[in-house]
């Protein structure tokens, strides 16, 4: 089984049913919920996670839950949506939104598990660099503003002189807030420290 959740979110209990019975028949852990504003009264803990959900609901729309669970998930849980009343500016607008699909009812059950798969592989490959990501902004977060200001010319290449110049400090001082720089940061050279800015700047 994956280690990574479905969740479904629709407020036709037939489909609820039909989708839960579909995914955990293809082996998939999956639990849903009545509509958007139910799924964020109780939402799991997960870290990772595909979220299927229909757009018309009441309380809170597909359009609103997309958009609040970019804020508290982001990638780390793909949206694909679901919906009997498709148009072109609805999907534009859920397609900017982050959703990942836009997959119109009546559907094929392959067509759905297909999506959902896709969201999850994507997940298996994705993790990896979301956690190196973070561990990288804990460890910026530690950095005092002049070891920042360090990080990020080292990061551009310049040169211990260069920095010195540009901050008004010894070059000495300089090769001392590099190596507490290499320490917060945990780098054991250069090019990990480099590697860690670009990861950080793609975010």
């Amino acid at each position: 089984m994956t280690p990574h959740s479905v969740f479904i979110v629709d407020d036709d209990p037939a489909m609820r049913d039909a989708l839960l019975t579909l995914m955990r028949g293809a082996g998939l852990r999956a639990r849903a919920f009545a509509d958007g504003q139910d799924f964020l009264d109780h939402l799991p803990e997960d870290t990772t996670a595909c979220v299927l959900t229909d757009v018309r609901m009441p309380h809170l729309d597909g359009v609103g839950l997309v958009r609040q669970l970019q804020d508290l998930r982001g990638e780390r849980w793909p949206v694909v949506v679901m919906t009997g009343h498709a148009d072109v500016p609805l999907a534009v607008q859920m397609m900017k939104a982050g959703v990942v699909d836009f997959i119109e009812k009546p559907f094929e059950p392959n067509r759905i598990l297909d999506a959902v798969r896709g969201c999850l592989s994507a997940l298996a490959t994705l993790t990896p660099e979301i956690e190196a990501r973070e561990a990288t902004a804990r460890r910026l977060s530690t950095l005092t503003p002049r070891e920042r200001q360090v990080f990020d010319a080292l990061i551009q290449g310049r040169a211990n002189k260069e920095i010195a110049l540009d901050l008004d400090i010894s070059p000495r001082t300089v090769e001392i807030f590099r190596a507490k720089v290499m320490q917060k940061m945990q780098a054991d050279s250069l090019s990990a420290l480099v590697r860690m800015g670009l990861r950080v700047s793609d975010a």
